[in-house]
């Protein structure tokens, strides 16, 4: 499985897992708080923001569908037509986000609805393209990302197999080339029994691609965890404050949550470290402290034959070690050995 480039960043198995935080429709279709979210962002250690550059008509004609979800504590439900059209991006503010971004040295990337929102965003060179678990069968969008050249994230929530597979076949009959898979539970949010990290390795055997896991659960548990299971690339939903108006602030990571999230997939890249056998550098020390070997029972003069009564095993480990003491028992002492000292080779007349 090949490393896939964006930015100045590699995304694939052998590399830090990229780290994307999702703003989504945080910024309450505020521009001010969009870019306030972006420095949250970069001050937490995320390498990327991910917007959403949709067209509410490319998506609802029927304007009497309703969205039921729960804000600031309270059960609201509400046109789905009015309540997107009111997050909606100005196309004219993608620039000024992405360029914001590269200020922060973090990544600007967007979820698009349509071939128009497509090349909105590589006029304003966005260097990934995502497309969401909503639009995965919607196949002729996936080829028009596929033949931008842009590597293209596929959130594959609610998929069935064979719908991932179509999809893939679509972006790599379109000559597309870097592909990346999200794992993904469309809950909002999504509970412990229904997020299945298993799954990710899984994908990446069944399509040869990065695969990472875009995350609806609340807390970072399952964000974290599904580093040791090969995800590559994580997406957080992110807010400046779980207490603002809107569907996905209750279960998005705030600043601390978020800061904490990046600290725990790094560490966890750390813990994970090296499939070999064997001590670490850091146990040289614990091996001669908390190891035992064979030690002297009592005071010993020189020339005394050594008896099973003289020697027991005990701390340190900086003696013959214990498989020794039969070998050992029965030989003649080369000089005099005080209590607890453990025996080393020279001690011995061999």
């Amino acid at each position: 499985m090949t490393s896939i480039r964006v930015g100045k960043r590699l995304i694939g198995a052998d590399q830090l897992c990229f780290i994307a935080a999702e703003i989504g429709i945080n910024h309450n279709g505020d521009l001010g708080l969009a870019r306030r979210l972006i420095d949250a962002a970069a001050d937490s250690g995320v390498d990327a923001v991910k917007f959403q550059n949709y067209r509410t008509e490319d998506f609802i004609l029927d304007r009497s569908l309703t969205y039921e979800y729960i804000s600031r504590g309270t059960p609201v439900v509400e046109s789905q037509y009015e309540m997107f059209k009111r997050y909606e991006l100005p196309t004219d503010a993608l620039r000024g986000l992405r360029e914001q971004c590269d200020r922060r040295g973090i990544v600007f990337f967007s979820t698009p609805t349509s071939e128009a929102g497509i090349a909105d965003l590589v006029r304003v060179g966005a260097p990934l393209l995502k497309n969401g678990s909503d639009f995965l069968v919607h196949l002729p969008l996936i080829r028009a990302m596929a033949r931008t050249g842009l590597p293209t994230v596929l959130s594959v929530g609610m998929a069935t197999l064979a719908e991932i597979e179509e999809a893939v076949r679509v972006f790599r009959e379109a000559e597309g080339t870097d592909l990346i898979l999200l794992h993904c539970t469309s809950s909002y949010p999504a509970p412990a029994e229904d997020i299945h990290l298993r799954k990710i390795p899984v994908l990446a055997a069944a399509f040869g691609c990065p695969v990472g896991f875009s995350d609806h659960s609340r807390g970072i548990v399952a964000a974290v965890g599904a580093i040791s299971l090969g995800a590559c690339f994580i997406e957080k939903h992110f807010t400046l404050d779980r207490g603002l108006p809107g569907p996905d602030h209750r279960f998005s990571a705030d600043p601390i949550e978020l800061r904490a999230l990046v600290e725990g997939i790094r560490t966890l890249e750390r813990s994970l470290g090296s499939s070999a056998i064997g001590r670490t550098p850091s146990e040289t020390i614990g091996r001669r402290v908390f190891r035992v070997s064979c030690i002297a029972a009592r005071d010993l003069p020189a020339g005394a034959f050594l008896t099973e009564a003289d020697v027991t095993i005990a701390r340190p480990g900086t003696g013959l070690p214990p498989l020794e003491r039969e070998r050992i028992v029965g030989r003649r002492l080369g000089r005099n050995m005080p209590a607890g000292k453990p025996f080393e080779p020279e001690d011995l007349a061999w």
